[in-house]
């Protein structure tokens, strides 16, 4: 390894690691922000936090890589030039690519695990931590005695403290009221001076003992006469009460994984591939069934012709036999057609003269024949719109699982482009630290993001594609990162002012030859 490439080296990895672990921790604190209400208060251990947020900084990572990159890269190729170390090896004859050959490398090998993480880890991780949130979201919050407040956690029971002792299981002035009988008690309510309470060691039951206290009771109607039956008012008056609530209502159960593993963004690559595939022919199949629906609807299987036998000949007996069989069915369906409740058009005229196709039936079948219309409109336009609204839903889930493919190989891309962005930028601005470079580093980073937005509503607006939507933001970028690099290989300025002042210049010569020929 030459010396320049140690020294890329060790230049690089401190800013990268430091810009990385940085933009992950603003990422996370991002997305607990999120869910901050929904896990708070209810009772979550330290190691199912560290969980939740070592899924979470997994899923990040395709968002910080790219971060961590161009920070790097700006601050690494700022800070040479700053020293005019660049300087020097450039006058030495080593061109800016030879000396961004090890960030090239790193760059690359960093796209690689990007596209391993968006293939392998992240899915997994996404399904941990939507599966952990569900439990939490499910779980009631953490049991809380306080004195003043209607207490509720405990189902079909209330509780309310006068007042708690600051050792926290002495109690005073208690009414717990108890609805877990409500069809056979109108009321039951208890009031108690005093009391203890207090969680067994195993943490299995609560439980809480009252003195003094009372207990009040008003039992509901019974009986097939319950309306006119009288029940008395009930009374009772205890010295110690006991009442134990078993806790694991409160506990946190877990989801099987595997009824949240069918999302788009729980599967692989390949998985994504699949479900476009079977999509698409979902969507094929759809379209068809409405074509086949509305045909079925319209069509009327009509009567299958009898045949005609010859009876001029002589035949047989099982001839004749099958002869009047024949006639017989022939009557019936003669019968049947010229019945009241079938339709019977009467041509009395050519068909050049009429205006419509109804005019040609009978006037006493025109209305029936109205209703039946309306009704198989009515009938197929439904089935149309019900097979419209199921291809529209599955373009819709083809555009967004294609997007979600696409869009792996998107931030795998953008990491080795970032490179090509931050490092002539570093060269051209000049300046190391995290002052400048962060700055830059935001703005693109920016540009970035609301270029992958505003494709991604373009795709789902069925105006791109998924995979050009996907690859549009990283077209983008590479076409600044080839001229940002260009002049930062030619030593030349970010943006030139000559073809605008020449364009000046020669805006002013010629109103100044207009102002000479009009005088």
């Amino acid at each position: 390894m030459k010396k320049i490439d140690k020294l890329l080296l060790t230049s690089s990895v401190g800013p990268f690691a430091v810009a990385f672990f940085i933009a992950v921790f603003v990422l996370v604190i991002q997305i607990m922000w999120l869910y901050i209400d929904e896990i708070a208060g209810k009772g979550v251990s330290f190691f199912i936090m560290l969980e939740l947020v070592g899924y979470m900084s997994v899923t990040v990572f395709p968002m910080a890589l790219p971060i961590a990159v161009l920070i790097a890269s700006v601050m690494v190729m700022g800070g040479l030039a700053e020293r005019y170390e660049l300087s020097s090896m450039k006058s030495a004859g080593v061109p800016l690519i030879r000396v961004m050959r090890t960030l090239i490398i790193m760059s690359a090998g960093i796209a690689l695990f990007s596209y391993v993480c968006s293939d392998y880890l992240i899915p997994i991780a996404n399904l941990k931590f939507r599966t952990r949130l569900f439990d939490i979201r499910k779980a009631k919050p953490a049991l809380t005695m306080e004195k003043g407040v209607f207490n509720e956690d405990f189902r079909q029971f209330v509780i309310r403290l006068g007042d708690k002792l600051p050792d926290g299981e002495t109690i005073r002035d208690v009414m717990i009221e108890d609805q877990s009988n409500l069809g056979q008690v109108k009321f039951n309510q208890i009031l108690a001076d005093s009391g203890q309470m207090y969680t067994t060691a195993d943490k299995r039951f609560f439980v809480m003992n009252l003195y003094d206290g009372m207990q009040y009771q008003e039992p509901g109607n019974q009986g097939p006469n319950s309306n006119q039956r009288k029940f008395p008012f009930i009374r009772t008056q205890f010295k110690s009460w006991s009442k134990v609530w078993d806790m694991r209502e409160f506990e946190l159960v877990r989801t099987d994984e595997d009824r949240l593993s069918k999302q788009r963004t729980f599967l692989s690559m390949s998985e994504l591939r699949s479900n476009m595939d079977s999509l698409a022919v979902k969507i094929k199949d759809a379209g068809q069934l409405a074509v086949s629906d509305m045909l079925i609807n319209v069509k009327r299987k009509p009567t299958p012709p009898i045949p005609q036998i010859d009876t001029s000949k002589r035949v047989d007996a099982r001839t004749r036999e099958g002869l009047r069989v024949t006639e017989e069915l022939r009557r019936a369906n003669k019968a049947a057609n010229s019945g009241p409740n079938l339709p019977v058009q009467e041509l009395n005229k050519p068909l050049t003269q009429y205006s419509s196709l109804l005019e040609t039936f009978r006037d006493r079948d025109k209305s029936t024949l109205m209703k039946e219309a309306k009704t198989r409109h009515g009938l197929a336009r439904n089935i149309v719109e019900t097979r419209k609204n199921q291809v529209i839903a599955r373009r819709l889930e083809w555009v967004k699982t294609g997007y979600e493919l696409y869009n792996k190989y998107s931030f795998a891309l953008v990491c080795f482009i970032f490179l090509f962005v931050g490092a002539p930028m570093g060269a051209i601005i000049r300046k190391g630290g995290f002052g400048y470079p962060i700055l830059v580093s935001i703005i693109f980073f920016v540009t970035f993001v609301f270029l992958a937005i505003l494709c991604r509503k373009l795709a789902e607006a069925y105006i791109m594609s998924p995979f050009w939507a996907a690859m549009t933001p990283c077209g983008i970028l590479a076409l600044i990162g080839i001229y940002v690099t260009r002049k930062a290989m030619n030593d030349s300025q970010l943006f030139s002012m000559e073809p605008l002042e020449r364009l000046i210049n020669r805006i002013r010569k010629w109103t100044s030859l207009k102002k000479l020929e009009a005088a």
